[in-house]
């Protein structure tokens, strides 16, 4: 049995470095590009899956029934308000006038605006 928890613990380590890498690549990207949608894309999905892996990889390392459902609790907040939080700011940026609108490919929201008033 020693040898498995070698295995669980080596593959816990690489999925830790494998998310902390991936969440480091969505920092740069939320640093580097120029407009607020492909910011807020940057700082979205990759950290969400980052965020997933070091939870998987240290969900192999602790094995413990309640650390675990911690865990669980922990990535289950993480999927339902990184969603909502990215489509709030880009809503907010769009309303503020801080898109530029010829590089949409389709805006929707525009009509919608333009209804409400």
């Amino acid at each position: 049995m020693n040898v498995w928890f070698q295995i669980l613990d080596t593959t816990g380590a690489v999925l830790v470095f494998i998310g902390a890498a991936i969440c480091l690549l969505g920092v740069i990207g939320m640093l580097r590009l120029p407009d607020v949608l492909s910011r807020s894309h940057a700082a979205t999905k990759p950290q969400t899956l980052g965020m997933l892996l070091v939870l998987a990889g240290v969900a192999l390392r602790l094995r413990s029934g309640m650390d675990l459902a911690t865990l669980a609790l922990i990535g289950f907040f993480q999927l339902m308000t990184s969603p909502v939080a990215a489509h709030l700011v880009a809503r907010s940026a769009y309303r503020t006038g801080q898109i530029d609108h010829r590089e949409l490919l389709l805006d929707e929201l525009d009509e919608q605006l333009t209804e409400e008033h």
